[in-house]
């Protein structure tokens, strides 16, 4: 992959990023794992798309990827202590089937994590399901630590992890 654009969505969209996440979904579902095992959530969806949080990634025209990256810190998880307000908050990050395993997700976050710097954050962080070692694996390899699981009995999600924002140099073209 060498050509990786990212912009914000439109509301007009939303299809595209429903679709996106299904696939991730049914990808979940196909490996025994129930995260996302409901539908996507429409009303927040079309809220993040209309503020301008939730991106489209292309590869030559083709949507490929989707990531909602935004200030909203889950007052479930994130508590005064860990001055929510110095972080930006990744949310639903899905990869085409077509596009997974080209490192399509780390260029996503490395480009959040360069968000979150020029908007003058320290941190990048973001809630996982809390059962998925596999996901936790995923984003430890990808620079972020976990901090803690909030056990909540009404959540699936609560392992929390964060990264140090910092400016990433790219070899690709990364827009927005």
């Amino acid at each position: 992959m060498t050509n990786l654009s990212i912009r914000p969505a439109r509301p007009d969209e939303l299809g595209t990023v429903e679709t996106l996440l299904r696939g991730a979904s049914s990808w979940l579902a196909s490996r025994g794992i129930d995260q996302w095992q409901y539908p996507p959530h429409r009303d927040r969806i079309m809220a993040a798309l209309e503020q301008g949080v939730c991106f489209l990634a292309f590869e030559d025209e083709e949507p490929i990827a989707t990531i909602q990256v935004d200030e909203f810190a889950d007052p479930e998880f994130w508590t005064p202590d860990d001055d929510p307000n110095d972080a930006l908050y990744v949310h639903r990050m899905a990869i085409s089937r077509e596009a997974a395993g080209g490192g399509i997700g780390g260029r996503l976050l490395d480009w959040a994590a360069d968000r979150a710097a020029w908007q003058g954050k320290g941190w990048l962080r973001l809630d996982a399901w809390k059962d998925n070692e596999g996901l936790h694996r995923y984003y430890k390899g990808a620079g972020f630590t976990l901090l803690r699981i909030v056990n909540l009995p009404h959540r699936r999600s609560g392992a929390l992890f964060q990264r140090v924002s910092r400016r990433v140099p790219h070899a690709d073209k990364v827009t927005d």
